[in-house]
């Protein structure tokens, strides 16, 4: 319960800074999705450089349980990170831009 508090404070401040959490969010991929053009069967990382610098910052800012891997697969859940096989009828329709 209290890491939970604790995140709220901290995406509220977040909020403050930046004007939204999606304006502070998208910076670690420049505003745009990265589109990685992986091929059907290839391994996906745990973890990137944009997942790692977002997981050390959110922690800067005082987040709890905002580990790399957890911010990779939050790029991927929210569509900041394309990881869709070329293959993949999903890949080519993933947007560019944030939403």
């Amino acid at each position: 319960m209290a890491s939970a508090i604790r995140n709220a404070k901290a995406f509220l401040a977040v909020q403050e800074e930046f004007g939204s959490f999606d304006a502070y969010i998208w910076q670690f991929v420049g505003g745009r999705a990265l589109q990685n053009h992986r091929r059907l069967g290839e391994k996906l990382p745990a973890r990137t450089p944009q997942s790692d610098a977002m997981s050390k910052d959110l922690k800067k800012r005082g987040f709890n349980f905002v580990g790399s891997t957890i911010c990779y697969a939050f790029m991927q859940a929210t569509g900041m990170v394309n990881d869709h096989a070329v293959e993949c009828f999903r890949s080519s329709r993933q947007t560019s831009d944030k939403t």
